[in-house]
């Protein structure tokens, strides 16, 4: 079953790779006391999710935080060295926080997880984008397989 409004967050850990060397916060962690817009990709460096979805929330991040958004937050199932790389690639430094899901434990927490195999890509996220505040769905949005709509900053931002 696929989390829903009003639904807490499970508590997974993510990775995050900083300045300050590798931290591996838990969602319960991250997510306390702030409200966020988060957003997931099936993979970094992969088409779409390079040349738009993360290109977005970097341009429209502080119309998000001015509509009452604290941090912004991408997450994928790869490692935190390859999203701190994409994050760099994209000059989403200080806009974009960039979470590890390496495991793909947070997708199939929420019951979001999709089959690339036929890509070649194993086990991946559905590409979605939620407003988490203290922890708390208040709003979520799960594109269709192969959309990009709904997750778009865009999209986000008009429905803040």
């Amino acid at each position: 079953m696929s989390i829903k409004v009003g639904d807490k967050l499970p508590d997974v850990k993510l990775g995050m790779l900083t300045d300050d060397g590798m931290q591996t916060p838990s969602t319960t962690e991250y997510f306390a006391g702030s409200k966020v817009a988060l957003f997931a990709v099936p993979g970094a460096f992969t088409p779409t999710c390079s040349a738009a979805h993360l290109p977005g929330y970097v341009v429209h991040g502080d119309a998000l935080k001015a509509k009452g958004i604290d941090k912004i937050a991408c997450v994928s199932v790869n490692d935190a060295f390859v999203m701190q790389a994409w994050g760099r690639s994209a000059n989403a430094e200080g806009q974009v926080d960039m979470l590890a899901d390496g495991n793909g434990e947070l997708a199939s927490a929420l019951g979001l997880e999709m089959d690339a195999s036929g890509f070649l890509m194993g086990k991946r996220c559905q590409r979605f984008s939620m407003v988490v505040d203290d922890g708390v769905v208040t709003q979520l949005h799960v594109e269709a397989p192969g959309d990009f709509n709904v997750s778009a900053a865009e999209y986000l931002l008009e429905n803040l």
